[in-house]
């Protein structure tokens, strides 16, 4: 069994790979996230670095966004080896909420793990 952390190894922080993964990134959605990805190396000795964004139109109170962003990283957390089981090269990917109002954290839960299993099914396919 993995340790369910998300380290700081694990986030996605290099301005160049973020940069690259909105140019060249292919995207996966599950109303209200979508994960936008792309396979790439990276600095991390894990196979994959994630980012979570909330846009400020949507969200206009920094509390509110980094509520949002907890529950991003948090869900995320708790199912990450979803993909670690199955990858095999590294990836980058950010993780963004598209929706305009707040879900709970059981909703974003299940929409997590559903975002988490269609990323893992397209690369499986590719």
């Amino acid at each position: 069994m993995m340790k369910q952390t998300l380290g700081k190894q694990e986030r996605l922080k290099s301005k160049t790979l973020i940069g690259k993964l909105y140019k060249e990134g292919k995207s996966v959605k599950t109303f209200p996230l979508r994960l936008v990805y792309i396979q790439t190396e990276h600095t991390s000795k894990y196979p994959a670095q994630v980012g979570v964004s909330i846009p400020k139109r949507n969200f206009k109170k920094a509390v509110d966004r980094n509520r949002l962003k907890r529950l991003l990283r948090e869900t995320y957390r708790k199912q990450k080896q979803v993909v670690y089981n199955t990858i095999d090269k590294p990836y980058v990917y950010m993780i963004s909420y598209i929706g305009k109002e707040e879900f709970t954290y059981a909703e974003i839960e299940l929409k997590m793990e559903k975002l988490l299993k269609a990323f893992t099914a397209k690369i499986k396919n590719q």
